[in-house]
């Protein structure tokens, strides 16, 4: 059985400490208190207390870092030593709606990585109502659980199942969305939008998808999830391919015959 690392072990257990709140939550998702932070993007109480957890436990095992989260933005800590990156609910929409398909991410940015810049080195995607633990650490591959995963080998995009997100009430280019998928779906086997950029990325490196192209995320929504997919032996590029994803905010995601398939599809259609 693989071990995680003194590290991973922390951010696994402080998302276990935050799901069962979010899982009694959930169960009664009618009455839980929910406020506008902003157009179509409403945070609710289940946020504010599994993020609050989720600090609370990331601080008494690191309390010096720095965390980056979604709804606290930035806490301060030593700026030569890591930072946690948190999302407490990605899938705050499912999650308000009673859909069952929303997760925790976590993961770990080293401000001194390769070559003198900031590098994601650990990540953790949990999904509290099926206790699926994705999780990845630079160099030692991307697990579920205890199982190695490894990206889709499908080569042929007429087999493609492709994950996406879907523009909405001010959130993304929906021009820029509607090209691509008019070049992509006539090419694939279906497409499908679940509502979790970071379980969507978990579910690349775990072959579930073949790949995902989404724009306009925030850096907690994917982190965790692009280590996981290059821990699995996938790429994650801009939609030029190249290595800009989180400065152009564009991901692409697939095993390496598919994104190469996939951006020239995607590179085509921005034309």
């Amino acid at each position: 059985m693989v071990a995680h690392s003194g590290l991973l072990t922390v951010m696994d257990r402080a998302a276990r400490k935050a799901a069962p709140r979010l899982r009694r939550d959930f169960n009664e998702v009618q009455h839980l208190q929910v406020s506008r932070k902003g157009p179509a993007d409403f945070v609710s109480m289940a946020d504010k207390r599994a993020e609050q957890t989720l600090i609370e436990e990331l601080r008494k095992a690191r309390p010096d870092w720095r965390i980056l989260a979604e709804e606290g933005g930035e806490l301060p800590g030593d700026p030569d030593k890591p930072r946690f990156i948190v999302d407490p609910l990605d899938g705050t929409t499912n999650f308000l709606h009673g859909i069952p398909h929303f997760s925790i991410a976590i993961a770990v940015e080293d401000p001194n990585g390769a070559q003198g810049k900031p590098e994601i080195t650990h990540g953790l995607v949990y999904q509290p109502l099926t206790d699926e633990s994705f999780w990845a650490e630079k160099g030692r591959g991307a697990w579920l659980q205890d199982q190695r995963l490894r990206v889709s080998a499908r080569r042929d995009l007429f087999e493609a199942l492709i994950a996406t997100g879907i523009p909405f009430m001010g959130h993304g280019n929906f021009a820029e969305w509607s090209r691509i998928f008019g070049a992509v779906a006539p090419e694939v086997a279906g497409i499908r939008r679940l509502g979790s950029a970071a379980l969507d990325l978990a579910w690349v490196a775990a072959g579930r998808f073949d790949g995902y192209w989404e724009s306009d995320l925030k850096l907690w929504d994917v982190a965790a999830g692009m280590l996981l997919v290059k821990e699995a032996g996938g790429y994650v590029t801009d939609y030029r391919g190249q290595d800009m994803a989180i400065q152009r905010n564009q991901f692409l995601a697939a095993n390496d015959v598919l994104h190469s398939k996939l951006h020239k599809l995607v590179a085509g259609a921005l034309r």
